[in-house]
């Protein structure tokens, strides 16, 4: 199976790093016309440079950066909400602030930007809407309720969107990574187990936290979620939508995806 996505663009939110910068390579690679987003301006034209695509610097966190990605790309063809924020924390410890920021980037950014996309890829009668979720929102892991708090809530929105376009050829899909080494775990690897090689502290994650239940036995890459994002944004899958598709090492004890 080739998948071509050559002549479509295709953002991708929180792209500087992690999963999200593993999915613009692969739709780039997939020859899509990759915008690259984050925060950090340098960091956004260095990544951009690198794919060989174009960058723009906008906090989609925020209603004001969140408009100002829209100014600059008004009408993209595969939109892939995958700005997120999460930080460990005991339940009872969670501030007001803490819950409202996290539903700020993990939720708002993806409606915000959907709620524009969207309906303008109905009207061209073509376009995936694509959000990285996390198995985190069906099974909440008790040192993150936040996180979960906010994945829960993507899937039920993310959902009714898929619902919205119905019938217009145009899909919406979830994707659920597990626990991936992404650029944010080893900061909270070394905050866990404090002067541990990687190696090492990624066997106790697996031994001790939720990966334990993992079926692959090892953390998951960037790059295999980013494997699943380029597939619902392709043609092969036209018939896949409304979905949350686990890319999660067989974490979730479930027989339903």
């Amino acid at each position: 199976m080739r998948i071509d996505l050559t002549g479509r663009t295709a953002p991708v939110t929180g792209s500087t790093a992690g999963i999200g910068a593993a999915a613009a390579w692969a739709l780039a690679d997939a020859g899509a016309n990759v915008v690259v987003n984050g925060c950090n301006p340098d960091r956004v034209g260095e990544t951009a440079e690198r794919i060989g695509g174009r960058g723009i610097a906008a906090d989609v966190g925020t209603a004001s950066g969140t408009a100002e990605l829209i100014r600059q790309l008004p009408d993209p063809d595969i939109p892939v909400n995958n700005t997120g924020i999460f930080e460990t924390e005991p339940a009872f410890d969670i501030t007001d602030e803490d819950r409202l920021r996290s539903y700020e980037v993990n939720v708002l950014s993806w409606v915000r930007l959907a709620r524009h996309y969207a309906p303008r890829t109905v009207a061209r009668g073509r376009g995936r809407v694509v959000f990285v979720s996390s198995e985190a929102g069906v099974q909440t892991p008790p040192d993150m309720v936040q996180y979960g708090m906010t994945k829960t809530a993507q899937l039920a929105v993310s959902r009714g969107m898929a619902q919205e376009v119905a019938g217009s050829g145009i899909t919406a899909n979830r994707v659920l990574p597990g626990p991936t080494m992404s650029d944010g775990v080893p900061a909270m690897s070394e905050e866990l187990y404090p002067g541990l090689d990687p190696a090492e502290q990624e066997r106790r994650h697996l031994t001790e936290n939720r990966a334990v239940a993992s079926l692959l036995r090892c953390l998951i890459r960037p790059h295999e979620v980013a494997s699943m994002i380029t597939y619902v944004a392709s043609e092969q899958a036209s018939a896949t939508t409304g979905r949350a598709l686990g890319v999660d090492g067989g974490l979730l004890p479930t027989i339903l995806p």
